[in-house]
């Protein structure tokens, strides 16, 4: 009875429902979605045994498919690859999402092209065209081209970080040639293959980590500017970030405590503690034009004010660019530094952050209640 209970909620996916499973880590639930930890990178079985995670940390997928499309890696206690999914549509999205990684692995991008067509994949699992472009929007969010796309990028970056060259890192991934890659790496990679291949390369970079009123906090930065803010629960997990981030760099902790970082690590503490609204530091970061200019008209946005995601992408002058914006927002690796947490939805609520909703709920409601204390004292005088 327990099993037919979870399956009919499961059925219209419901965040509650999801999130009532982990917590009582009901066997009955795996084979019905997956859960992803933001914080660890990881994602588990309903049932999983491993430490319950923050519900603010916490992501949902229909599949494990689907959490590795968005970089998340398999727990390697629960190996939740290996349940048994409900959805039987799910279960084929899943065998289309495997034929296509398969393909990616021994073909090239052309031939890929010619044998991974909807009718083809379709076909492989029982399925027309047009049904499977709708399931594999369902369950993805994406269509199976842009799955390929996607798997094909993270092919890319895996080799590039290993430090293969360009040129063997193109063909390993399966691109036909370097001028299909690299009119394609603006958007996808976010820069060039060769400086992503640098990973900070030539960067070093001192890093601490104190607490905050947000919990713990990193703050990375070269003799030129900050190059990373992070906010967590665990140091750990903050160097993890860092490392990954820049996986070239020469990485040390800052004992010592350089003036530079100290001076700038002091401003920020008294940002985040209200006193210190106009937050303007230098920074030091790798990234493309578009993305430049996308944290340029963030750090414009005042100390206490929203903008939406469509209103940055009319200021930069791109007003069709507003995923491109989401995506520089989820990437900017010196947050609060660039104040991506004042950039919300169409709707006033609030969007996904790097860090946690919490904290960025949190980071509003502290300029709103920094304003307002602003605006009672100006009225006394």
């Amino acid at each position: 009875m327990k099993k037919n209970r979870m399956q009919r909620p499961m059925e219209r996916p419901g965040m509650e429902v999801y999130w009532q499973a982990v917590q009582s880590r009901d066997r009955s639930a795996d084979g019905a979605f997956v859960y992803a930890v933001r914080s660890t990178g990881i994602y588990c079985r309903p049932s999983c045994a491993s430490r319950k995670p923050r519900r603010e940390q916490v992501v949902f997928f229909p599949l494990p498919e689907a959490a590795e499309q968005k970089g998340f890696r398999a727990c390697q206690r629960c190996r939740p690859r290996a349940a048994q999914f409900h959805d039987p549509r799910g279960e084929a999205v899943a065998r289309v999402c495997r034929r296509i990684d398969a393909q990616i692995r021994t073909e090239s991008e052309d031939d890929s092209n010619n044998s991974l067509t909807l009718s083809a994949l379709g076909a492989s699992v029982g399925l027309g065209p047009h049904q499977l472009e709708r399931a594999f929007r369902r369950v993805m969010g994406i269509t199976p081209r842009q799955y390929a796309d996607a798997q094909r990028m993270r092919r890319l970056k895996s080799s590039l970080k290993k430090g293969d060259d360009v040129t063997t890192a193109l063909y390993d991934a399966g691109y036909s040639s370097s001028s299909r890659l690299y009119e394609r790496s603006p958007s996808q990679l976010g820069m060039t293959p060769a400086t992503y291949r640098q990973g900070g390369a030539g960067m070093q970079i001192h890093y601490t980590i104190v607490d905050s009123p947000l919990g713990r906090l990193l703050v990375g930065a070269t003799d030129r500017g900050i190059s990373a803010l992070y906010l967590g629960e665990k140091d750990a997990g903050l160097e993890s970030a860092l490392r990954k981030e820049y996986p070239r760099a020469e990485i040390d902790s800052d004992s010592a405590g350089s003036k530079n970082l100290e001076g700038w690590l002091s401003k920020i503490l008294a940002h985040l503690r209200g006193k210190e609204p106009h937050l303007n530091l230098p920074t030091d970061v790798q990234t493309t034009a578009f993305r430049r200019r996308v944290w340029e008209e963030l750090k414009r946005i005042p100390y206490g004010a929203t903008r939406t995601y469509s209103e940055v992408a009319r200021a930069i002058g791109h007003p069709k660019a507003i995923r491109a914006v989401a995506s520089a927002c989820a990437t900017n690796p010196v947050s609060v530094v660039v104040p991506c947490h004042r950039v919300v939805r169409a709707d006033g609520k609030l969007a996904g952050y790097r860090w946690g909703l919490d904290r960025k709920r949190r980071l509003l409601e502290q300029e709103s209640m920094g304003l307002g204390a602003k605006a009672a004292k100006g009225a006394k005088v």
